[in-house]
């Protein structure tokens, strides 16, 4: 891409004396003619470039300007480079590693990346989540209409969004769009979405910024207490932070979460198995206590074959 070209074309001229337009144009496998109008451009847009002609001649950056190639130390372009590194885990391209190359260019205090970190962005699905950010950041670069299936704790729905963000929040990737279905700005998980493709022109509408606060996204309306066994604690410390709960003389632990709706606290509880019990809300209480007898009931059987085989 040539915004691309043209911040590796920076970047080396900053980090070196001087370069030649052959070596540019080899570098980025363009033509010398493609490289002159970049360094054109380079010049319009501010930056004091220099051309020499002869047997040493070359581009170079004005003496004056050559300051600021201190303005991104090796930590800085470490930290720059690991997270381009980062989106190559969920473009399913190089074309990140390969701006990484660009930028380090040249540099032999930069190292083209940062073994201490390791950014990984994509999900157990990566196949399936690359196509869907590809099709998806296409949509957005070129303002299509996108259509899917989506699925979610109310139902199955085909929805007709026009695209705006992708977001990657609470571990995993989202798209923010205008739903045409709803009238109104909405935030779609794309591991629910099946079925994408992409659908006519729109014309782009002012964007508002998705309010991606716990507040908002997960209204705190149910607040639980339960007991958990203490080999439990890892869970309730990564889940909701070692404030959340106190360790009671028995050794178990009093818990205390909000929730949105009542449906999450019971699959929050059962997740734990016979290691949690609620205590509050209340009127849960008989809610779970159905519950299990209606899971007993379904797996009887297995007791009852269980014992015939004992008894042969």
């Amino acid at each position: 891409m040539k915004l691309d070209r043209m911040i590796g074309i920076l970047s080396i001229l900053l980090q070196q004396e001087k370069v030649t337009a052959l070596y540019l144009a080899e570098k980025f496998e363009v033509s010398r003619r493609t490289i002159n109008r970049d360094i054109e451009q380079l010049g319009m847009a501010g930056i004091p470039l220099v051309t020499t002609q002869g047997p040493n001649g070359g581009i170079a950056v004005m003496d004056n300007y050559k300051i600021d190639r201190a303005l991104l130390t090796s930590s800085d372009m470490q930290a720059i480079l690991a997270g381009l590194q980062s989106l190559d885990s969920v473009s399913g391209t190089n074309r990140y590693a390969q701006l990484m190359e660009k930028l380090s260019a040249g540099a032999s205090d930069y190292p083209a990346t940062d073994r201490h970190i390791c950014i990984d962005l994509s999900s157990s699905r990566k196949t399936s989540l690359s196509a869907k950010i590809g099709l998806l950041h296409g949509a957005i670069t070129d303002s299509r209409l996108v259509s899917f299936t989506y699925f979610s704790p109310k139902g199955e729905s085909g929805r007709q969004i026009e695209p705006y963000r992708l977001l990657f929040h609470w571990s995993s990737w989202y798209v923010w769009g205008w739903c045409l279905e709803r009238q109104a700005f909405r935030l779609f998980k794309l591991n629910r979405m099946t079925a994408l493709s992409e659908g006519e022109l729109f014309v782009a509408r002012p964007v508002l910024t998705p309010d991606l606060s716990d507040e908002a996204v997960f209204p705190c309306v149910y607040q639980a207490k339960a007991r958990i066994r203490p080999e439990y604690r890892w869970r309730l410390v990564e889940e909701c932070g070692p404030e959340s709960f106190l360790e009671q003389p028995d050794g178990s632990l009093l818990v205390t979460a909000g929730f949105t709706d009542e449906d999450m606290i019971v699959s929050w509880i059962i997740s734990f198995g016979d290691g949690a019990e609620l205590l509050e809300p209340a009127g849960l209480r008989k809610r779970l206590y159905v519950l299990a007898g209606a899971i007993q009931e379904k797996y009887k059987g297995c007791v009852e074959d269980e014992h015939d085989i004992q008894m042969s």
